[in-house]
């Protein structure tokens, strides 16, 4: 079955009714995306996905910073089922593919994401949630890739991102015993930076958002797209793209003048004119 890909354009962002989102922030900087099937643990189907590819291809104007939240108890219980569908190799191949290309918009797109995490983060939802930049996680949380015990692999990306974050061994562990991690653990082992009480998650990834979305435009830019590539090249390519990188930031008039508000200020403390 072929959907059609939802295309944001400024604010009015045609998305499936499985997402909803929000302006935050005093400017309205901060965008609030939801997944919203709670009756169905926020399973994700494939409008959702394509929705998701869209919303971050082209953020809506003015966003500097995304929180992807949930509505109900529970991140992503992972693929919706009824996507199961009897599909050929090939078929399947796509499908694995488009979600690929989905949240390859998220951890590589133009805006930060600050992601919630409770209830089930499972199979798809791990996925998801291993594109995002910064993972609040509440206490009740807890990962799962349940994939093997129905015969499958993991298509959406886990098999990339989850061993960069926890090791491939614990990956391992996960998929051939059906061992899940509960939020301390996740958060010791590396899946989320940040730890809080039920109910606390939200609030708590508005406030990383804002914080965020005050940095240089340019800087988080440096972030999301240099330092992966750094992260992953050999020693001297990467110190090269750090240097290019360094530069250009360096050079925007924004920084020289966030340089300069910093020495002004500095000077004014130690009681210089």
């Amino acid at each position: 079955m072929t959907h059609p890909r939802p295309r944001p354009t400024g604010d009015s962002v045609p998305l499936p009714p499985s997402l909803r989102w929000e302006r935050q922030g005093e400017h309205g900087e901060i965008a609030v995306l939801r997944i919203s099937r709670p009756e169905k643990r926020n399973a994700l189907d494939d409008p959702t996905v394509l929705g998701l590819e869209a919303f971050f291809t082209d953020p809506p104007e003015g966003v500097r910073a995304v929180v992807l939240d949930a509505d109900g108890d529970h991140f992503s219980a992972g693929l919706d089922l009824a996507e199961l569908v009897e599909r050929d190799a090939f078929r399947s191949l796509e499908h694995s593919r488009m979600w690929h290309r989905a949240f390859e918009r998220v951890e590589r797109g133009r805006v930060p994401v600050v992601s919630v995490l409770k209830g089930a983060v499972i199979g798809g939802g791990l996925e998801l949630a291993c594109a995002t930049h910064i993972r609040v996680a509440e206490t009740g949380a807890y990962y799962a890739l349940p994939e093997g015990r129905h015969g499958l692999f993991t298509g959406g990306g886990a098999a990339v991102r989850l061993p960069r974050l926890i090791g491939a061994h614990r990956m391992a562990d996960m998929m051939l015993t059906g061992r899940a991690l509960d939020a301390e653990e996740g958060h010791r082992l590396g899946v989320s930076q940040y730890l809080v009480a039920p109910g606390e998650g939200t609030a708590r990834a508005l406030e990383l958002a804002a914080t965020i979305a005050r940095n240089s435009p340019v800087t988080n830019f440096a972030v999301l797209q240099a330092l992966p590539r750094i992260a992953e090249a050999g020693p001297d390519e990467g110190s090269l793209l750090e240097s290019l990188m360094a530069a250009a930031a360096s050079a925007t008039p924004e920084a020289q003048d966030r340089m300069r508000a910093f020495l002004d200020g500095r000077a004014r403390k130690a009681g210089r004119p």
